[in-house]
């Protein structure tokens, strides 16, 4: 059975109010939709986008928009933040393996961000689904440039 986030307990979670400069990236992406769900687009074809995500420890990927169905496979293992779009801030651990999957319906999204605090490289993989109710949305031309390189 496919596992989502809403089957997975955090290990910390907190609602105090953000530091002033994520609240303003975070209106930032309320302005202008970020889609790239990670820092490096490794594949892309009609049916599919592969992403990467890969952070040193204490680093931190950016506000984001998911809109596609997709799943994401933790490859190394590790401890990660996240602030979420109801303002709440929750941390999970990751096993090698981990996979959870995430659909949405028309019109619904996640924006979140992520940062390592573990002791080491957290790398994940992240497959998004482009017949999806909802449609994609346009990624940067240089992020294209980087995949086909």
């Amino acid at each position: 059975m496919a596992m989502s986030m809403t089957d997975k307990a955090a290990a910390h979670t907190d609602k105090t109010e953000w530091p002033k400069a994520l609240q303003q990236e975070f209106e930032r992406e309320a302005q202008n939709h970020n889609g790239c769900v990670g820092n490096a687009l490794v594949s892309e074809s009609d049916r599919v986008r592969v992403w990467t995500i890969r952070l040193a420890p204490s680093e931190r990927f950016g506000f984001h928009r998911h809109v596609l169905d997709y799943f994401w496979t933790s490859v190394s293992g590790g401890r990660g933040r996240q602030h979420l779009m109801d303002g709440s801030t929750v941390e999970y651990s990751y096993q090698p393996g981990e996979t959870r999957h995430e659909t949405y319906g028309a019109g619904e999204y996640k924006v979140h961000d992520l940062e390592n605090i573990g002791d080491r490289e957290l790398v994940f993989m992240t497959v998004e689904f482009l017949n999806s109710a909802n449609k994609p949305l346009t990624l940067p031309q240089e992020v294209r440039a980087a995949a086909a390189a």
